[in-house]
């Protein structure tokens, strides 16, 4: 039982189960595109989601100071440093139009992760992405929305269309939709209060609309029996709250609007 549990530990900590989640998307977005199975970009995304997610986990214990360090955070950072190994291996065959895209994605997790925004332009203590009230969320879900669906398809020479962008706002939406239990659940209320709200009744309504678009989600999912990523799907298709009450449309954020469609949901 003690081994299972060191083992368990170990997938956890080391990110894993997120590398493997990654994969499994990647692989989706080849079968919707009828590309075949594309080795050199499951295994890239797989040991460099690793990499990334270990990085920005661990950097703010290790600081790169390696000395006095817990044994199992060393274990950590040597399969990491294994993965990182692994994934320039199988990023030299992959295309230069890939690279290029990899190194925008590479650049947002770096920042995402080390210090370097101005401490005014927010009230946390970290100067970091990852700290910006608000952000984290969203540039976590850019970041999986690119590298699982652009990437695959750009090492493939596949064209961009409108189909390709439809199915990168859908992950993008369905990462969000994921996310945001436990966003609301590691949010210290009275900071994100003071640093987005003009009053606590504005903070208030814009609480009560992402509880009404997770009912709307909810709602979709258990009338029309779908899963999560339909009832995205069939939501950007038609608006699922059309009369959410908007009473200060200047502090009202569009999350998704179609073209020819009401607004999927707005945060006030």
């Amino acid at each position: 039982m003690g081994i299972l549990k060191i083992v368990l530990d170990f997938y956890i900590n080391s990110s894993i189960h997120v590398a493997l989640a990654v994969y499994a998307l990647t692989w989706v977005t080849l079968n919707n595109f009828g590309i075949s199975y594309d080795e050199n970009i499951l295994y890239f995304n797989f040991y460099a989601t690793i990499t990334g997610y270990n990085f920005v986990k661990y950097f703010g214990l290790a600081k790169f100071h390696h000395r006095g360090l817990a044994s199992w955070l060393k274990t950590i950072q040597i399969f990491s440093l294994i993965c990182f190994f692994l994934l320039c291996f199988y990023a030299m065959k992959l295309e230069f139009k890939t690279m290029l895209w990899i190194g925008v994605f590479g650049l947002m997790t770096f920042l995402y992760a080390i210090p370097f925004l101005p401490k005014h332009l927010f009230l946390d203590k970290q100067q970091n992405l990852r700290s910006v009230s608000g952000l984290k969320i969203y540039v976590i879900a850019l970041v999986w929305s690119g590298v699982t669906v652009l990437l695959p398809v750009l090492n493939n020479d596949m064209a961009l269309n409108a189909d390709i962008s439809l199915t990168a706002i859908q992950r993008f939406l369905f990462v969000i939709v994921l996310l945001l239990p436990f966003e609301i659940r590691d949010m210290k209320y009275e900071e994100w209060l003071n640093s987005l709200s003009s009053s606590e009744d504005v903070a208030q309504r814009r609480m009560s609309n992402v509880h009404f678009l997770l009912d709307s989600l909810q709602r979709v999912m258990s009338m029309e029996q779908v899963g999560l990523d339909e009832a995205i799907a069939r939501s950007l298709e038609r608006s699922i709250v059309p009369f959410m009450p908007i009473t200060d449309i200047s502090t009202a954020i569009t999350i998704m609007s179609m073209p020819a469609g009401a607004p999927l949901c707005r945060i006030m």
